[in-house]
């Protein structure tokens, strides 16, 4: 995101401040990590899926529920809460493929209110900028052993 601060240091702080209102939204950190996590495997971005499995994890993220995002369906370790967004994350963040289907909309209304709904959209928005931020310019995951 270097690149990005010193070309262009108002786009960044926009989306500095979109972060701020998903941060301070009310959603669970836990499951903010997870949106993030999931959405960027979806993206195949490499630098946000190393920040975020990193970040899930100082919250006292398991690893097999890291492990195991990428075919949470078939995974036992999530609430039906968690379901929710993560199918919501999948759909948004695959939003010209089907758009967000009634069934998964309903699925998330069945555990969050209108306002919470909105801000799990903002927090996959966000994070599908950053991913495409990232990956735009050029962006990896550390080279560590």
């Amino acid at each position: 995101m270097q690149a990005i601060r010193e070309a262009n240091p108002e786009a960044f702080h926009a989306m500095l401040h979109m972060e701020k209102y998903v941060k301070e939204s009310g959603v669970e950190p836990k499951w903010l990590e997870l949106i993030k996590i999931r959405a960027s495997q979806l993206n195949g971005c490499a630098f946000c899926l190393d920040m975020h499995t990193k970040d899930a994890r100082k919250l006292g993220e398991t690893e097999q529920r890291i492990y195991l995002l990428n075919v949470w369906r078939e995974a036992a370790v999530y609430s039906e809460a968690e379901r929710a967004i993560l199918a919501l994350t999948e759909a948004v963040t695959l939003i010209a493929d089907r758009g967000v289907p009634e069934d998964v909309y309903a699925q998330v209304r069945a555990h969050f209110d209108e306002k919470q709904t909105v801000s799990l959209i903002m927090a996959i928005n966000v994070i599908n900028s950053w991913n495409r931020l990232a990956i735009s310019t050029g962006m990896t995951a550390p080279a560590q052993l």
